[in-house]
Order: structure tokens, then C-alpha cells, then sequence
């Protein structure tokens, strides 16, 4: 992996904020424009009763910390209740996902290393899915009781 030259200030007028391609939740990559190919970092805005992707990773650990609003996350069996400014280092093993069973927006800032070189534009291969996602990844946490996510339409 290359590291980077230098350095790259991002400014929030900078950021591309966009759904996600499966749960549609709002999000800013902040090193896609860097060309960083050692670690991620993205805004994930979550909206009240949501909840992102249920996955893991190849090889990549992730930090979730809480911006704004109180954090929610299953990790493997467990329901982990974050506060702002807390944070949780999940391994690239477990499953995880972030949701929000609340009635206000979360905004969580989740930074991942190594960058698994398989996703990145350009990238000559292509990751065995199953590997991300050994089960439905759009399925919904027990406490989001019912909700539909991502909205229709």
C-alpha cells in the first residue's frame, strides 16, 4: 500500500454527502479524494429508526465514535448503548451494525484500517461478498420493533 504525501485538509464544504447503496442512510466519505489507501473514514448520519448494513469486514478493524445524539450497535450477540463522544473498536471478524431506535438523528464518525484495497475504484479484484455479508445484511435489530428500512421509494 502506498502512504500519502504530505497532507489533505478537508473542509465540511468539501464533503459529498450521499444514501448509502443498500440501507439509503446519509454519508460522507472523507478520504475518498485523498487517494488513501491505509484507512477509511466516513459521517454517517442516521436517521430516527434506521439502521445501516449488518456485516463484517476482511480484514479491516473499525472505530465508531458518536458525534452527535446517542449511539445503538449490535456486535456479534451483544446491544451496545454509546453516549456522544464514546466510542467501540469492533474487530474485522465480528458482525456489527449501527441503528438508531431513537426519535432523534445520530452522527457517528466510523474510521477503518487496514483499507481493504478490494473496494477501491479501480481495484483489479473483486471480494467474495459472502465473506462481508454471510447473512441478510438489510435485515433490522429487535429494536427497531418492527420499522421499515430503507424507506420505499
Amino acid at each position: 500500500m502506498k502512504t500519502v504525501q504530505g497532507y489533505h485538509l478537508i473542509r465540511p464544504e468539501d464533503l459529498h454527502w450521499r444514501p448509502s447503496n443498500l440501507m439509503r442512510i446519509p454519508n460522507a466519505d472523507f478520504l475518498e479524494r485523498t487517494g488513501s489507501e491505509n484507512l477509511s473514514a466516513r459521517l454517517w448520519r442516521l436517521p430516527p429508526m434506521s439502521a445501516n448494513t449488518l456485516h463484517k469486514h476482511i480484514r479491516q478493524e473499525e472505530f465508531y465514535f458518536v458525534l452527535e445524539g446517542t449511539g445503538r450497535m449490535r456486535v456479534g450477540d451483544e446491544t451496545l448503548t454509546v453516549p456522544r463522544y464514546g466510542g467501540v473498536l469492533v474487530g474485522p471478524d465480528l458482525l456489527r451494525q449501527v441503528f438508531n431506535d431513537t426519535d432523534a438523528e445520530v452522527l457517528w464518525l466510523i474510521v477503518g484500517a487496514p483499507e481493504e484495497l478490494e473496494f477501491l475504484p479501480g481495484a483489479k479484484a473483486r471480494p467474495d461478498m459472502s465473506l462481508i455479508y454471510p447473512t441478510d445484511p438489510a435485515q433490522l435489530p429487535q429494536e427497531l420493533g418492527g420499522a421499515q428500512w430503507p424507506p420505499k421509494g
